[in-house]
């Protein structure tokens, strides 16, 4: 089963594949001048591997990358940043271009084009550095990147885009994208579900509140403009710690209660949220309800989107 739970900034726990796969670890409470606004993050727990989309500080956070490294975690990361590593202790180091793949913990992870410019540092003499984005078990997380038209290569291949919206400024400079150029990313590559990540988890200390008034609500921003640009496309805005499944919802959608009811179970078959849509498919699978379309309509109206549903 796929879970999705955003951490926040473009912190993802990603369970898809029967891998635990987390990107860009950003963990502590603050990083130079930025403070984070919202709860420390729970602690992401055994992983198989760790994705970094691009070498900057917010994305490959040393501090962080102690807090998850170990001798079965695997890091992936763009061509050339082992060296920003620091002895820091991972099983497997794998430097990937876009287009490699790697498999990590059983899960085919692969990279694909990110159009930001990944280098640690600014100025003539600093190093050129790739930036990424990856894909694995039809999950896209786009890292930092700004729109652009090759998106449409992901079209059909993603269920679930994870795409940055903002980032922690009072503006964004180049290479990344604002609500309205994220929804026309959704646009191009149509997903079913799009999630929206990088925003509203840090701030520069002592300007929050300006900042928040500056920056307005991005989520409901882009959610609106997806709405517009792509109505087909189902938008879920997840607060820092929570959750979404996608499988079991698919499967209902499909017509194959049984193995939707199945995958439920094995979530958690106690949680009241699961018991009562296992009451609803079986309802459903024992021609009970007046319909489906009824059935759908009532777990709409109680929050579940089309193809997920947030259990935590």
């Amino acid at each position: 089963m796929r879970r999705i739970t955003w951490l926040g900034h473009a912190t993802v726990l990603i369970e898809a594949g029967g891998a635990r796969l987390l990107t860009d670890p950003l963990l502590r409470d603050r990083i130079a001048y930025l403070r984070r606004q919202v709860a420390p993050p729970a602690d992401p727990g055994q992983l198989d591997g760790v994705l970094i989309s691009h070498v900057h500080h917010d994305h490959l956070d040393r501090s962080s990358l102690r807090r998850v490294a170990g001798p079965d975690v695997a890091l992936v990361l763009p061509a050339g940043a082992a060296r920003l590593l620091s002895r820091i202790r991972f099983g497997a180091v794998h430097e990937v271009s876009p287009g490699d793949t790697q498999d990590v913990g059983g899960a085919r992870v692969e990279a694909v084009p990110a159009w930001h410019d990944g280098r640690r540092l600014r100025g003539p003499w600093a190093k050129e550095q790739p930036a990424l984005g990856f894909l694995t078990d039809g999950v896209w997380f786009a890292g930092d990147t700004e729109l652009h038209p090759d998106m449409e290569a992901l079209k059909g291949r993603v269920d679930v885009a994870l795409l940055p919206i903002w980032g922690w400024g009072f503006s964004l400079g180049p290479g990344h994208m604002d609500p309205e150029e994220a929804a026309a990313a959704v646009a191009l590559i149509r997903p079913r579900l799009a999630v929206p990540i990088h925003y509203g988890t840090f701030a520069p200390i002592g300007a929050a509140a300006r900042h928040r008034r500056r920056v307005g609500d991005p989520a409901r921003n882009f959610a609106a403009r997806v709405s517009q640009a792509a109505p087909d496309v189902a938008v879920r805005v997840l607060a820092p710690g929570e959750s979404l499944f996608s499988q079991a919802m698919a499967l209902a959608r499909l017509g194959r209660y049984e193995e939707a009811i199945i995958k439920l179970q094995q979530v958690d078959g106690t949680e009241p949220q699961i018991q009562a849509w296992l009451g609803i498919l079986r309802a459903i699978r024992g021609g009970s309800l007046e319909g489906e379309a009824a059935a759908f309509s009532k777990l709409e109206r109680d929050g579940l989107s089309a193809l997920a549903f947030r259990a935590e």
